[in-house]
């Protein structure tokens, strides 16, 4: 997508053509790309090129920090050879359908509650202080309850990941459904909409916007639903490589994980963006692209 913007904000002579200010637009949105990607991997080259040159200079201490070159070799020896727990592929395997079905089944029941509460001022009066009192509870202290209560198997961490999910996406879209633009509604309802009618063609896309911003962070939420139950109990699972690294004193172990998990949250986040492009496609381009 062009920045419309155009940063440099040039002046056109009068009598340029449609087409010189396109040529120029694409040029300021493909040099202001180049840029983009050049600082971000120039920060992370000097992210890491301080963290290893620390780390030899004995400015950070190894045992707590490890370092970026150790992180990787333990990523090459966990993708080629496995874990001391069983292979990286199964245990990253678990870890994401674990996540997935939380993500997954949190934003449904997320969105649709939203929007039923949200249409619906007599069912949000009288549930709100139970939705209060209930998302007031720090998420994390639920999974060993969860854990006691499903097992260390597959359940226990899809419901710790399902509630991570289900108030990030219901407070989102239920703020979408209540901020709808009421001209819209008004007019709507003046063409003879009522309803579901109304609620599908003029409330939902309204809230787009809101939900699809939960949606983003949200994935990362049951992310950290699974792992934080695989680190209270579990057989298998990325979290799992976390608690038994961290109980040898592996930091490269520890660190080794964290960048998995990193990895996986970006790659789903470029995917639900893409997601999002798809089904929004009626909506305005931004005036300065960001990604």
């Amino acid at each position: 997508m062009t920045d419309l913007s155009l940063s440099s904000n040039p002046s056109f002579q009068p009598g340029t053509s449609d087409a010189e200010i396109e040529s120029a637009a694409a040029l300021a949105a493909r040099n202001r790309k180049i840029a983009v990607n050049f600082w971000r991997w120039f920060i992370l080259a000097v992210f890491l090129g301080g963290w290893e040159l620390a780390t030899r200079f004995k400015l950070m201490d190894v045992f707590f920090f490890s370092s970026p070159l150790a992180i990787g070799m333990r990523l090459v020896e966990w993708i080629t050879e496995g874990t001391s727990e069983g292979p990286l592929w199964y245990h990253l395997w678990v870890t994401m359908e674990e996540s997935m079905l939380g993500f997954i089944s949190g934003s449904v029941v997320g969105i649709v509650a939203g929007i039923a509460l949200g249409r619906n001022r007599m069912l949000a009066d009288v549930f709100s202080i139970y939705i209060k009192v209930i998302n007031s509870v720090p998420r994390v202290v639920l999974a060993p309850i969860f854990i006691m209560i499903f097992g260390l198997g597959l359940t226990s961490k899809v419901a710790l990941s399902f509630v991570m999910v289900f108030f990030v996406v219901f407070s989102n879209a239920f703020q979408g459904v209540v901020e709808a633009d009421r001209n819209l509604l008004a007019n709507a309802q003046i063409l003879g909409a009522k309803g579901w009618q109304l609620t599908r063609s003029v409330v939902i896309p309204s809230a787009m916007s809101w939900i699809f911003a939960s949606l983003h962070v949200s994935f990362g939420f049951a992310i950290v639903g699974a792992i934080v139950g695989e680190f209270v109990g579990a057989r298998y699972g990325i979290g799992l490589l976390i608690n038994v690294a961290k109980g040898s004193f592996d930091a490269a172990g520890m660190y080794a994980a964290i960048v998995i998990i990193m990895v996986v949250a970006l790659a789903a986040e470029y995917a639900m963006t893409l997601v999002e492009n798809r089904l929004a496609k009626w909506r305005p381009a931004p005036l300065q692209e960001l990604h």
